[in-house]
């Protein structure tokens, strides 16, 4: 992408001002400047009609013939932040400028250029003016492309890693996608070091703390904006520019945003793609398989009426009305592998497991809505007669679940959780079902408390048949909650500031001491060995800690729900 406004740097290149044999004398470090504006000026207050970013040119006549007065020409020119000051000699200093307002300029940091052959002002800002406008049209045409690539993407449906790929090319720089949990969710270094933009990247995360929904933080040079839809947010999209210590000369910077425009149009542009990608799940199945799926996941997010569901299930022969409905989910205990085995393997792997569903409610005998609700997990919601068939059914669908064999013939035998000969491992296969309700308008909290059990199911070893909601315990329960952004939120709102403090103090580690204190039961000389701590080194790292987090450590409430957020934090973190 062009800039919006040349530098100093390259206005001196300019025919116009190379005819006028110009010299720098001054501030050669700020030659990188933008030039905003071309501006001739010949009276001393000229810095009070001025706006910043103009490259002020004069001959000199009507400058002050003290040294104070050149000084303080200076110092206004750069308190106003021009880009810097280009004077022809030969009308009012003849053989250079004078060194006092030569000092004054490099004192300042303020570019200071001689010219020394007469040239006409007008050429000159013709020329940069040119430039300017040539390249807005240029911004225009980058901005064109800008809306024109995301559109594009979000009506193919792109996936995360395409949008993030597209939004890295485009601005040259490394873009992140994190959680509100400050994890990375997706990233493209933009040719740099991968291991460099993300070791330590929670801690450098929390230090990125911009003012507004889409904000540049100049301090750590992060363009963030907040990602999100319909009101719920889950994530931010970061962009680092300038993508080293120094700003690019081939970039411009607006004064009041510190990013060009068109990188803030970008990253919002990309965040808004990523947000509709997310409610927008594209499928390949039959059009029976992706009735099923729309309707079960219409009641997992409310997107179509639920009336209309039990009309559209009805129409496909699955009677919802007037039954007792209960959600089961069916998933591996291991998440998909296709990192390793590829995409095509775990499409594969889902959609026998699918099968297997399918073919065990046909074997059961049992009525229900079927199919992936995601990556990972098969769903069924099953219209019972009456709540008394509810343990029947679920122990008759859990053993035809064992007993399912994959048709060796259909070359679908080799899928990862399920033997041919001994049809699906009951070891690597997790079965999980909600409480049954009364009414389709219940039946999302019957599906969302399966997937929910079947999650937290995943880090209990037993080999029960079917899981319920009584084997679940708070810990495994805030495990399948770990990607839900209210769950983020709230780990932050009780940690959040201890977790800022311990990024900044990384050697203090508060964030443990709390944790070994309430892993005691609030028994401070049992956290003080614990934590391998002085007892007056803990009771003080406790008082810090009450400080930090502005609350009670003595109170009973306080601590319950630190301690319930430092579970829910450990469950964010798992893999």
């Amino acid at each position: 992408m062009a800039a919006v406004f040349p530098t100093v740097r390259e206005v001196l290149a300019l025919g116009p001002v190379r005819h006028g044999a110009p010299r720098v004398v001054a501030g050669d470090e700020g030659l990188d400047r933008p030039v905003r504006w071309v501006h001739v000026a010949e009276v001393p207050d000229i810095a009070t009609l001025l706006g910043g970013g103009e490259l002020v040119l004069t001959t000199g006549i009507g400058l002050p013939g003290d040294d104070a007065g050149l000084r303080a020409f200076i110092g206004d020119l750069a308190d106003v932040g021009v880009s810097g000051l280009v004077v022809e000699l030969g009308r009012r200093y003849v053989s250079g400028v004078p060194r006092v307002m030569a000092a004054a300029a490099e004192r300042r940091g303020l570019p200071l250029v001689e010219l020394r052959r007469a040239t006409p002002f007008v050429r000159i800002t013709e020329a940069v003016h040119a430039l300017i406008v040539d390249a807005q049209l240029t911004e225009l045409r980058a901005t064109e492309e800008i809306h024109q690539r995301f559109n594009d993407l979000s009506v193919e449906g792109a996936d995360a890693a395409e949008v993030i790929r597209q939004a890295a090319e485009l601005s040259g720089c490394p873009v992140v996608l994190e959680n509100l949990s400050r994890q990375v969710l997706g990233y493209d270094p933009a040719g740099e070091s991968a291991e460099l933009l993300l070791d330590g990247w929670e801690q450098h995360s929390r230090r990125i703390r911009p003012a507004g929904r889409t904000a540049y933080d100049a301090d750590s040079g992060w363009l963030v904006t907040t990602v999100g839809a319909r009101g719920q947010d889950w994530g931010r999209l970061l962009l680092r520019w300038p993508a080293s210590g120094d700003v690019p000369s081939a970039q411009a910077v607006e004064p009041t945003a510190g990013t060009p425009t068109r990188l803030t149009i970008l990253i919002e542009r990309a965040a808004s793609t990523l947000a509709l990608g997310r409610l927008i799940r594209r499928d390949a199945e039959g059009l029976e398989r992706q009735i099923h799926r729309t309707l079960l996941t219409a009641l997992l997010d409310h997107s179509r009426p639920v009336d209309e569901v039990g009309l559209r299930a009805k129409a496909l022969g699955v009677m919802l009305d007037r039954r007792h409905l209960v959600g089961v989910m069916v998933r591996h205990r291991a998440d998909d592998a296709a990192g390793e085995a590829g995409p095509e393997a775990g499409q594969a792997r889902l959609r026998d497991l699918s099968e297997a569903v399918g073919q065990a409610l046909r074997e059961a005998k049992l009525t229900a809505l079927t199919s992936a609700v995601d990556d990972n997990s098969v769903g069924a919601l099953l219209a019972l007669p009456d709540p008394a068939a509810e343990d029947r059914a679920l122990s008759a669908f859990a053993s035809a679940l064992r007993r399912v064999r994959l048709d060796a013939g259909t070359g679908r035998a080799s899928t990862v959780g399920v033997d041919p000969a001994r049809g699906v491992d009951p070891a690597a296969v997790i079965v999980a079902a909600g409480s049954g309700v009364g009414s389709l308008r219940e039946a999302r909290r019957s599906l969302v408390e399966a997937r929910q059990i079947a999650e937290a199911a995943r880090r209990d070893r037993r080999d029960l048949p079917i899981f319920r909601l009584p084997h679940v315990g708070l810990a495994g329960l805030l495990h399948l909650l770990r990607d839900e952004p209210r769950l983020q939120t709230f780990v932050e709102r009780e940690l959040g500031a201890l977790l800022e403090y311990d990024a900044r103090h990384p050697r203090d580690r508060l964030l443990d001491t709390l944790r070994a204190y309430l892993e005691q039961g609030r028994n401070k000389s049992a956290g003080a060995a614990a934590a391998h701590l002085s007892r007056p080194a803990f009771y003080e790292r406790l008082a810090r800690i009450a400080r930090v987090l502005n609350v009670d450590l003595d109170s009973v409430e306080a601590t319950l729900s630190l301690h319930v957020a430092l579970l829910a934090l450990e469950a964010v973190r798992a893999p």
